[in-house]
């Protein structure tokens, strides 16, 4: 767990290769404007890890000691976040999902084969994860040096923090036992849906976090430029100046951080 910054309390999940490391870019970008609470989804080892991360998220907000905080989910961690915001909106002031998968998603037939045999088809997912993000690396930065920089960052924190695929695949078959599009109705907390561009985002399509758009009664869309599926890696201030300027909509929230002087992002509806 971590604890860094001051300010208004972000209570981050992170995604699906469940180590809070991989959003140190985000984390220490948000750190700056807000006091940020994060985990990693290992913490939790229960055949169903969602109750053990909800409760992992309430000590959080425990520990925040406000009443409400933010609560933003990366990805996977979307659906953690919408799971809790179902059953203690008095707790969430305002919920950010960056890119995060609908609870409607289906695998499709390589994602399917990686999950039921994740140690075996290993070599494949890491392949299909170089090819998918090595396109918005490229469009992320605007010279090779650059590109080469956030290439060896993020590989380099992969080898770092590596990742459980035993861990993954148990994690995608626990989302997909669970009823998390029915719990949608109960989320009456306002929510910054992030995605990348679609062309980018080769991991989670962006049609299918717009769904949340149907799925939850009050949601707002900005797309983080020149990004796909990693921009809480590749333009974490970016990211910040988003979720800052959707904080600061929220007139009377809790969480409302002071006046960003951040560009003006691009508004995607």
């Amino acid at each position: 767990m971590i604890d860094r910054g001051s300010g208004p309390p972000i209570v981050l999940i992170p995604g699906l290769q469940g180590r809070l490391e991989w959003m140190a870019p985000t984390i220490e970008s948000l750190s700056r404007r807000h006091r940020v609470l994060s985990f990693s989804l290992g913490e939790s080892t229960a055949a169903d890890p969602f109750p053990g991360w909800l409760d992992i998220v309430d000590g959080l907000i425990d520990r925040s000691g406000e009443p409400r905080v933010t609560l933003m989910g990366v990805s996977y961690g979307g659906l953690i976040a919408v799971r809790y915001a179902a059953r203690h909106a008095n707790r969430v002031g305002a919920l950010v999902l960056v890119a995060t998968p609908s609870p409607l998603y289906s695998l499709d037939r390589v994602s399917a084969a990686c999950a039921k045999y994740p140690r075996a088809a290993l070599p494949i997912f890491a392949l299909r994860g170089c090819l998918r993000v090595a396109p918005e690396i490229f469009a992320a930065r605007d010279q090779w040096p650059s590109r080469m920089r956030l290439a060896f960052e993020y590989a380099g924190r992969a080898i770092r923090y590596p990742l459980s695929p035993t861990q993954m695949a148990s994690w995608v078959g626990a989302w997909m036992r669970a009823d998390i599009a029915g719990e949608c109705g109960r989320v009456t907390t306002p929510t910054l849906l992030v995605t990348g561009e679609p062309e980018l985002d080769r991991v989670v399509p962006v049609d299918s976090t717009l769904e949340y758009q149907t799925l939850l009664s009050d949601t707002r869309h900005q797309i983080l430029p020149d990004t796909g599926h990693i921009g809480w890696v590749s333009k974490p201030d970016e990211l910040t100046a988003l979720v800052d300027r959707f904080l600061e909509s929220l007139d009377g929230s809790a969480s409302r951080p002071p006046h960003s002087d951040a560009p003006t992002p691009r508004h995607a509806g």
